[in-house]
């Protein structure tokens, strides 16, 4: 090791768009963006699930691509752009689309994979890619749901795309649009 490397310091200065919202902050070398996100930011969309990058929980856009924000050091994300499931509803509240396709076809379950759920399904559907229920779950293979909610989440993205799906047990569609912020756990 070089005096150099070894001199480093431990703590840097960042700064990263958030949801839109321009955030600075003075983070150790081994903060996990999650970790920043939650804890100094108090953004409640990343759940913080596994800290293995397995559940998806964590699951947000960094500069368009979508990552699992335990498996990044908030450093990395200094200079750039980090939106998260709060970033969805519409700014004067009401929800968007995909989020009341959720609500409407039962795929909250308990509502912790929610938010990451959300992030992953905005991805898919913003790339193009035909929506069938092959599609949807490969895509969302890399985010768990622990209440096996998966068809309820399914019907919902595949609502979302235009796709005929009664909803559950005759229920109406939501037409009222508050909740569903991204996580307030």
């Amino acid at each position: 090791m070089t005096d150099t490397q070894h001199d480093a310091p431990d703590v840097h200065a960042i700064t990263v768009d958030v949801d839109g919202t321009t955030e600075r902050g003075v983070v150790s070398s081994r903060t996990l963006l999650v970790h920043w996100l939650r804890d100094e930011l108090d953004r409640r969309g990343p759940k913080i699930g596994c800290d293995t990058g397995n559940c998806g929980a964590c699951t947000i856009q960094w500069d368009g691509l979508l990552v699992k924000s335990c498996m990044v050091l908030a450093v990395q994300a200094d200079g750039t752009a980090v939106t998260t499931a709060a970033a969805l509803a519409h700014p004067d509240g009401p929800l968007n689309d995909l989020q009341s396709s959720f609500r409407e076809h039962h795929a909250l379950q308990c509502g912790y994979c929610t938010s990451g759920m959300l992030m992953t399904a905005t991805d898919l559907l913003e790339s193009g890619e035909e929506i069938t229920d092959h599609s949807v779950r490969r895509a969302l293979k890399g985010n768990i749901c622990r209440c096996t909610g998966y068809q309820g989440i399914v019907n919902a993205v595949r609502a979302t795309a235009g796709h005929d799906i009664p909803l559950p047990h005759g229920k109406t569609p939501d037409t009222h649009g508050a909740g569903l912020d991204g996580g307030r756990s």
